[in-house]
């Protein structure tokens, strides 16, 4: 079931950063972060209210947003242990909110098709990590699969130059390889943090808080010098953000909350989202130099396959 969820997450975050990169088109990006995060706490304020006031409305759902599902004796009773759970969700939306952050501006300045094999490297840190913290061993078909999708995405990035972005001199470039690098602590702090937490629990709240967070960065660094630099203008891909990212993290959490799941394997899956996203770039962003990529994406494609055979 975990490995089900782990494509359906996939698939919502292609379509997730192509509302982005439609969205940032000539924008402002911080207050384009700042409505994310605004729709998107609309979105789980239901599960928020039921969260802080008890109400219990979803319990024993796959929406119940107590700290610690299934163990109502701690879900309350002790505020400090309430307490540890909220700190947890706290530091997970920094990290979050610093990621995206990067990755908001990458994406804007850089062809989609060149964000996504970027993006695609976390798999490889988050396997190290997993390794390293978690013990995971991958199989035979798994390790396949893994060796397939870096080797794609490596030559993915190659043909990527010919459309003259400079990887090294390029500070966009670097940007988004920020975002890929606190992207893959993200997803091993996730790992660590579900393995005590309820997926809407997390979810729902450090959504309220990376609207907090975005807030007060924008009210200090984005709003005081918004004449002097790119206007911010509305576009209903903004909320379409927010929708996209919202289901496919309720996936991904839903994904990790279960006991055998590989927080490697669930990674790697999820950049399969660059399928998406370049499809995407080909049908509404009118990208280039698509038939050396072409070949790059099926490889990609062949090593999922590996991938979801070698975890069933």
């Amino acid at each position: 079931m975990w490995l089900a969820l782990a494509f359906v997450s996939a698939a919502l975050l292609g379509l997730y950063d192509t509302a982005k990169k439609s969205a940032l088109k000539d924008n402002a990006v911080l207050p384009v972060l700042f409505f994310n995060t605004l729709f998107a706490s609309l979105i789980f304020s239901p599960f928020i209210i039921d969260s802080a006031a008890g109400t219990g409305w979803f319990t024993g759902t796959a929406f119940d947003s107590f700290p610690y599902a299934g163990h109502p004796e701690t879900s309350g009773a002790d505020g400090g242990t309430v307490l540890h759970a909220h700190l947890l969700v706290i530091i997970k939306s920094f990290i979050v909110l610093a990621s995206w952050i990067f990755g908001y501006f990458g994406i804007k300045h850089l062809p989609i098709t060149i964000v996504g094999p970027i993006n695609a490297t976390r798999p490889v840190l988050v396997l190290i990590g997993a390794m390293l913290i978690f013990g995971e061993r991958l199989n035979g078909f798994q390790w396949t699969g893994v060796i397939l999708s870096m080797i794609s995405l490596y030559l993915l990035s190659i043909s990527s130059k010919k459309e003259h972005v400079d990887f090294v001199h390029n500070r966009w470039i670097w940007f988004v390889a920020a975002a890929a690098v606190i992207g893959a602590i993200s997803g091993l702090y996730d790992k660590y943090i579900m393995r005590e937490l309820s997926p809407m629990f997390v979810q729902s709240w450090y959504n309220l808080y990376q609207m907090i967070i975005m807030a007060i960065v924008c009210a200090i660094l984005w709003y005081p010098n918004r004449k002097h630099t790119t206007p911010f203008h509305w576009s209903w891909a903004i909320p379409l953000i927010s929708i996209f990212i919202s289901a496919a993290d309720f996936a991904y959490f839903s994904a990790l909350n279960q006991p055998d799941s590989m927080i490697s394997v669930v990674s790697l899956i999820r950049r399969g989202s660059v399928l998406v996203s370049f499809a995407c770039g080909v049908l509404l962003f009118k990208e280039k130099n698509l038939k050396a990529k072409a070949l790059d994406l099926i490889l990609i494609l062949i090593g999922m396959i590996f991938i979801y055979f070698g975890s069933r």
